[in-house]
C-alpha cells in the first residue's frame, strides 16, 4: 500500500510542476525565434545600407533588405524598408532601417515589433 500512496504523490508533484515546465520551453522557444529574427533584421539592414552607400539606389536597398530577410518572411514590403537620406552624397551618413512585427506561436505574448538598422557612410 505504500508504494501506491507514493506514485500518487509523484503524479501530483508532476501535475503541479508540468504547466511550469511547459512555459519555460515555450518562453525558451519563443526568446530564440525573436532573437534570431532580430539578428536577420540587422544583418539585412546592414546588406541594405552597404547597396546604398556604394549604388546610391534606394530601390535597390529595400531588395537587397527584402532578399536578406527572406528567411524569416517573405512578405517584407517595401513600405517596411526607410532609405535616409534617400540620395547618397560622398562622406554622408545614410541609414536603413527594416521594420517587421514577429507574431507569437505560443499565443501567450506578443506579436512583437523588431526592427533592424544600419548605418553606413556614402561613397563605399
Amino acid at each position: 500500500m505504500k508504494g501506491e500512496s507514493e506514485r500518487g504523490a509523484a503524479a501530483v508533484e508532476f501535475a503541479i510542476l508540468l504547466p511550469l515546465l511547459l512555459m519555460l520551453v515555450l518562453g525558451v522557444i519563443e526568446f530564440g525565434r525573436a532573437y534570431n529574427t532580430q539578428l536577420t533584421l540587422t544583418n539585412a539592414a546592414r546588406d541594405g545600407v552597404r547597396v546604398m552607400a556604394i549604388g546610391n539606389n534606394p530601390t535597390a536597398a529595400a531588395t537587397a533588405v527584402q532578399t536578406a530577410a527572406a528567411s524569416i518572411s517573405t512578405t517584407i514590403p517595401a513600405s517596411a524598408v526607410t532609405v535616409s537620406p534617400t540620395v547618397c552624397s560622398t562622406g554622408v551618413q545614410v541609414t536603413v532601417t527594416v521594420n517587421y512585427t514577429l507574431s507569437s506561436i505560443t499565443g501567450i505574448a506578443g506579436p512583437f515589433a523588431m526592427t533592424g538598422k544600419g548605418v553606413m557612410l556614402c561613397g563605399g
